[in-house]
């Protein structure tokens, strides 16, 4: 983010050291804090709190634009919805006893082993809405069949298929578990803390589904669930002028290279101002060409956390021609 930060402001000061002003419309460069942690002291307050001042129709933010060559053609994710979470814990009940006698107590911990080990085997069935079954067909994939359209994907960059395959419906990964808080007594409780991952359009209904196909129905004699968060997933439309701005631009700067819907597995800032604006079309686009998806996306978050400083300078252009194409 900082490099497309700079990049937009960059692009800004550029517009108006030139001595341009928007004939139709207002340019406004928005730069917030607290993302990472969920907004509240950044986007959300601002939108909750100073709606006037941030008000938009169009909103280009992070998220997409890593590009990736696939069925010989080279391609631009434009991130068009956000995956809502609905975390859940898993809880099993034992019975406590001293640790130095193993059958005297009921280890609520073990009974976490048959849970892990489907949550390790398997994710929900797909389920496609309107996002991936545009990316699927973008990418020369028929979205009625998406399981084809991964095994294809995996044989052609296996890498492909990890960043993509959560499109394509509800996701499950084990990340805490707790139980005992002393080492030498046996754990009457044991609770499995599971990040889930929902695409806009459903909800807790399908997430139960998936909860029922990958670890069986509830028991609450083996285990149990308590859901901890419920976030529905956020998205614009497909089809817009933006859209439709974007996909010439890269046309004309990467001659036979094309644009293509994505979900982004995670969330930006973007939720919080289609939940303030309705009305408001919020994209993430921020262009990768000399440096592509495969080799940007495990950079995030990890050691020497980089971009090619010639993307850099694309998007610096992206951004002022936007401004230009779309304000006039």
């Amino acid at each position: 983010m900082k490099s497309q930060v700079a990049a937009e402001v960059a692009a800004a000061a550029s517009l108006a050291r030139s001595g341009w002003r928007p004939a139709r419309g207002e340019l406004l460069v928005v730069a917030v804090v607290d993302e990472e942690t969920g907004g509240a002291l950044g986007a959300q307050w601002l939108t909750e709190t100073h709606p006037e001042k941030v008000r938009c129709e169009l909103l280009v933010n992070e998220g997409g634009g890593g590009s990736f060559e696939y069925n010989g053609a080279r391609r631009y994710g434009v991130c068009c919805a956000e995956k809502g979470v609905f975390r859940f814990t898993i809880i099993t009940d034992g019975v406590a006893g001293h640790a130095s006698m193993p059958g005297m107590g009921d280890n609520a911990l073990v009974k976490m082993a048959p849970v892990l080990e489907r949550l390790a085997s398997r994710q929900p069935a797909y389920l496609l809405t309107d996002w991936p079954r545009a990316f699927l067909r973008g990418i020369g994939e028929d979205p009625d069949d998406p399981l084809g359209s991964v095994q294809r994907l995996r044989a052609a960059d296996p890498r492909l298929a990890t960043m993509f395959e959560p499109m394509l419906g509800v996701t499950f990964t084990p990340t805490r578990i707790s139980a005992s808080e002393k080492v030498n007594v046996i754990p009457s409780r044991a609770e499995l803390r599971v990040d889930c991952r929902v695409p806009p359009g459903l909800g807790e209904a399908e997430v139960r589904r998936g909860i029922a196909e990958v670890l069986g129905e509830e028991n609450g004699a083996a285990w149990r669930i308590e859901f901890t968060e419920r976030v529905p997933g956020n998205g614009s439309p497909i089809d817009s002028p933006l859209m439709e701005t974007i996909a010439a631009w890269v046309d004309e700067h990467d001659p036979g290279a094309e644009v293509v819907p994505v979900i982004l597995p995670g969330f930006t800032d973007s939720r919080h101002f289609r939940a303030a604006f309705p009305e408001c079309v919020a994209y993430g686009f921020f262009p990768h060409r000399h440096q592509p998806l495969v080799e940007a996306a495990p950079l995030i978050h990890s050691a020497d956390e980089r971009i090619d400083v010639r993307d850099l300078a694309l998007a610096t252009e992206l951004y002022r021609d936007l401004a230009l194409r779309i304000l006039g």
